[in-house]
């Protein structure tokens, strides 16, 4: 091989790595291989910082989309929490009838609205996210919209909720309550969370609110209820 017709395949691998590159994250951009875990958890929640800690080690997984959800009925113990919503609490609790639950406990993973854990063991986020997303259909958002594309809806409707959150690892000190004079790290938390509206099962688009505060963008496709998410896409 000559010095030209190298450098021409070198080019070539090049060209072919970007292409790859750029499908896969617009492929996980679309939704298409996101596995959704949502941590719920509570800085007055002793037992809660491993379980944040391993989100922690999965939230930069390009097939992952971790959320953290903060709750609020820990607060009475001394120590309310700066990120505790009690719309998130309500989605916890809506999650526990389907995945066999008496209520709602902290922590506790729950995955694509299917599957849940403790999620404080060593690795058992991990293992609990390998199982990959259902198929369900194609979700983009673009040009300041919300772009779902036709498919069986399971009970004939799901919800289309829009969350943003902020992207990365914030450190919390804690003063009072559990976990007095620890500062607690948590990924990807969730600021709030918005019905945005329905899919019927035909192609749909609704509009999709410009963000605000530097926070990311996440949509989900879920079965009504505390069901299982049918596609999930971030920006």
């Amino acid at each position: 091989m000559t010095g030209s017709e190298r450098s021409t395949a070198l080019m070539g691998l090049a060209a072919a790595l970007f292409s790859a590159t750029v499908l896969s994250a617009t492929s996980a951009a679309a939704g298409q291989t996101l596995t959704v875990v949502e941590l719920f958890t509570s800085q007055g929640c002793s037992s809660c910082p491993p379980a944040n800690a391993n989100l922690i080690k999965v939230k930069d997984r390009p097939d992952v989309l971790a959320l953290s959800f903060n709750v609020t009925y820990w607060d009475y113990l001394g120590w309310k929490d700066t990120f505790g919503k009690e719309e998130f609490t309500q989605r916890q609790v809506r999650y526990e009838p389907s995945l066999g639950r008496s209520g709602p406990f902290t922590p506790q993973v729950v995955v694509n609205g299917r599957a849940d854990a403790v999620g404080a063991r060593p690795g058992e986020i991990e293992q609990i996210s390998s199982g990959g997303h259902a198929d369900g259909p194609s979700l983009s958002l673009a040009g300041g919209k919300v772009s779902i594309g036709a498919g069986p809806v399971p009970g004939g409707r799901a919800d289309v909720w829009l969350v943003r959150y902020g992207k990365g690892v914030v450190e919390v000190p804690v003063a009072r309550g559990e976990n007095t004079g620890r500062t607690l790290p948590h990924a990807n938390v969730v600021h709030s969370l918005t019905r945005l509206g329905s899919w019927t099962g035909d192609a749909t688009a609704l509009p999709l609110p410009a963000t605000t505060g530097g926070l990311s963008t996440a949509v989900l496709v879920q079965v009504p209820g505390g069901g299982p998410i049918l596609a999930a896409a971030a920006n």
